[in-house]
């Protein structure tokens, strides 16, 4: 409520009321325009009030916090008497830094003077010392002319030099003085350089070594390290050239007397064996020479230089072996060979003369890979060299002359090795015959050893494309002539008459049947075998990565044909099965008639009198334990669990036709257990696992009531795994005859 001008008074609307209110109940900051605005703008007495209130308490507490400050006055002044008294003791500290800056300034002056006086000093100093060594250097200078005269005079080459290495010294310092001494001395350098010249090119005439070896120890001091370096790499090639002529031109001579004399005396890998000799003592005899004259720069160059001797020497050598052993001639006629093998009215060349070529090929090959791996290794380990020097000797290696034609005589080797891995396979499949003691054929094991000398061959070649060529034609001899040379016997028509001749096994023919067999078990093996051992000798010939893979390609095709191999002979195994088990069958159909519906009386007569379980087991053993010592152990155990299966399956059927009593079901797990326990004895495999199924039906069928079923059932059934559906549990309780079909129907499995 407020009063109006002229003294009424006016009570406010609704909603103005509630703008007042909520304006007086807001916090008031006092002191500020705001504050004096908000008073001004109120309207309702008791927020008035209420601000009033709030304005004395504000008041008190500005007149607390006035007393506390107050209070501090006696503190304050202390302070700012202690002030004005620090005031005056910072005049005299002032004073004192002053002084001392003054001192430290005129200090700082007397030591630039000192310094300025000693560099002076250090100055001149420097330049005696430069001035004596001078004077020093042209005395010197004038002992090196004297000395280079009489050395010369007196002929001793060495001292001359060595007057010329500390002239040269000299004269690289101190080029601006004593120009005629220099020129006296350059005169002798010149004179000195002429005669170790023509020392030098007399001695290479008479090839007197030490002579040479001593002139060329003087290029080093007269500075014509370089020069020095290649005469004595031109002396070196000279004399493995030289060496290497003779040794060629008598290799000619024997290879012309060939028709009278004995071929082996025409060595070729002796005299490729030589010159490479002859090319690595040159470098290791002559390895002080070479590192005093360029270091081992020296050494680098002087590889480079030699390997051209190699490249002209080594490419005739290698030539003139494939002109002598014609091996263009060869593998023309290998090919040809090939093309006309069909008519058979071509005869190929002889394999064990081929074999002679191959070891030769192999010892000459091995021969320039382990000299260029020498090298290369001599390059790489050289520390100091010139960066564009490594990368040029090892083009020289690898790119050369000798290089090439090591690929023409390896590509000479490929032919010659696929021919003679082809006819010494088709020899041993040929010859085949059976090994006294033995369980496979001679075949087997001749194949295999050709196959892994052809393969080891090639690796130790070094060459990538020869081990993928002959690994290839391993694998497609493998998969052809030696697959189709395997299945020949198991192809043969009316087999189970031919095994079992008026119902009496046959010897002869189960002898060559289980060997045909082991044939084809025995090469899985060897070919898992052989890929295994190429795998190990080419992982460490071939560290690259993209070779390893090409290799692991090929290998892939090996472990294909083992996989091959495998099923021919599970198919092998089931034609001799199929042969087997007619002869069986009889004693099982018989299983048929026999009752399962016993009583005590005559559950008791079946423990005494089986009903057909040693029938049957004599029916095994007649038929089927007879192969067991002409079969591979993993051949036999495999053809006897295929003689199980056919029995479990047939007994399953005949069992799921008949009804049962308790007592039967007993029956049936004693049948069972004596079957488990006499195929146990018959491999070496576990045999529960097939009859898992029979053995739970005979459990199941032993129960005293339905619901015991669920006792071994889901969770309850341990370690067992269930090897029926439970539609198949509920068809078995259904053979019981004491069970109610709505209690096997309640079941919830």
């Amino acid at each position: 409520m407020a009063s109006t001008p002229n003294g009424s008074v006016a009570f406010p609307d609704d909603d103005q009321l509630t703008t007042t209110t909520a304006t007086a109940t807001a916090t008031v900051k006092f002191g500020t325009p705001e504050a004096l605005q908000h008073v001004r703008n109120l309207t309702d007495v008791g927020a008035m009030t209420r601000l009033l209130h709030e304005c004395i308490a504000y008041q008190r507490g500005i007149d607390l916090e006035l007393d506390n400050i107050l209070s501090q006055r006696s503190d304050l002044d202390k302070q700012l008497s202690n002030l004005h008294k620090s005031a005056e003791v910072l005049d005299i500290v002032k004073a004192d830094s002053d002084h001392m800056l003054n001192n430290v300034r005129s200090t700082c002056d007397l030591a630039d003077q000192v310094s300025g006086k000693v560099r002076e000093l250090d100055l001149a100093q420097s330049r005696v010392n430069d001035t004596l060594l001078r004077i020093d250097a042209i005395v010197e200078r004038g002992n090196c002319i004297d000395g280079v005269k009489k050395a010369l005079e007196s002929e001793d080459f060495e001292s001359a030099a060595k007057f010329v290495r500390t002239f040269l010294e000299i004269d690289a310092r101190y080029k601006d003085s004593g120009s005629d001494q220099r020129e006296q001395l350059f005169e002798s350098k010149r004179q000195l350089e002429g005669i170790v010249r023509k020392r030098l090119s007399a001695s290479i005439d008479q090839r007197d070594h030490p002579s040479i070896v001593r002139f060329i120890r003087l290029y080093t001091p007269l500075g014509l390290e370089e020069e020095g370096l290649q005469v004595y790499l031109n002396y070196l090639k000279k004399v493995i050239g030289m060496r290497s002529r003779l040794e060629f031109e008598q290799l000619v001579e024997l290879m012309e007397q060939s028709s009278t004399t004995n071929q082996s005396q025409v060595n070729f890998v002796a005299c490729l064996t030589n010159l490479f000799k002859d090319i690595v003592l040159a470098i290791e005899e002559n390895d002080e020479i070479l590192r005093s004259l360029c270091g081992e720069d020296g050494i680098a160059y002087a590889i480079i230089e030699l390997q051209e001797e190699c490249d002209s020497r080594g490419t005739m050598i290698l030539k003139k072996y494939m002109e002598y052993r014609k091996l263009a001639r060869l593998t023309s006629e290998i090919n040809s060979y090939k093309s006309n093998m069909l008519s058979g009215e071509e005869e190929g060349p002889d394999p064990r003369e081929i074999e002679l070529y191959l070891e030769e090929i192999l010892s000459l090959t091995h021969l320039g890979e382990d000299y260029t791996e020498y090298m290369v290794s001599k390059i790489r380990g050289l520390s100091s060299v010139d960066p564009e020097l490594g990368p040029r000797a090892t083009k020289a290696f690898k790119s050369g002359k000798f290089s090439e034609v090591v690929q023409d005589i390896t590509g000479y080797y490929v032919i010659l090795e696929g021919f003679f891995m082809v006819e010494n396979v088709r020899k041993a499949i040929n010859i085949d015959e059976h090994v006294l003691d033995s369980l496979t054929t001679s075949m087997v094991d001749d194949v295999f050893y050709v196959l892994q000398s052809c393969c080891r061959r090639s690796i130790s070649t070094s060459n990538i494309n020869s081990v993928i060529a002959v690994l290839s034609s391993a694998v497609s001899l493998l998969g052809g002539e030696y697959n189709e040379a395997l299945q020949q016997k198991m192809r043969e028509p009316n087999l189970g008459g031919k095994l079992f001749l008026g119902g009496v096994a046959v010897q002869k023919t189960g002898t060559e049947i289980a060997t045909a067999l082991n044939n084809m078990d025995v090469s899985c093996e060897y070919a898992l075998k052989l890929r295994h051992e190429i795998e190990e000798q080419c992982a460490e010939v071939f560290p690259a990565p993209a070779d390893r893979e090409r290799i692991k390609s090929c290998l892939s095709e090996l472990g294909e044909m083992s996989n091959s191999f495998k099923k021919a002979l599970n198919v092998g195994l089931e034609q001799l099965v199929a042969t087997v088990t007619p002869r069986i069958r009889p004693v099982l159909d018989n299983v048929a008639t026999i009752s399962y519906e016993l009583s005590e009386a005559e559950y008791a007569e079946n423990e005494v009198n089986d009903p057909w379980v040693q029938r049957l087991l004599h029916a095994v053993e007649t038929n089927v334990a007879w192969l067991q010592p002409l079969m591979t152990a993993n051949n036999y155990d495999s053809f006897v669990h295929l003689v199980i299966d056919f029995i479990v399956k047939r007994l399953e059927v005949i069992m799921m036709q008949k009804r049962f009593s308790q007592l039967g079901g007993l029956q049936l797990d004693r049948d069972a257990r004596a079957l488990v326990s006499h195929f146990s004895g018959m491999t070496q495999r576990t045999v529960r696992d097939k009859f898992a199924r029979l053995t739970q039906m005979a459990t199941i069928l032993n129960l005293e009531k339905v619901s015991e079923i669920l006792d071994f059932w889901g969770e309850n059934s341990g370690p067992m795994t269930w090897r029926l559906t439970p539609a198949e549990v509920r068809r078995v309780l259904g053979l019981r005859i004491d069970f109610k079909p709505e209690a096997i129907s309640a079941l919830k499995l």
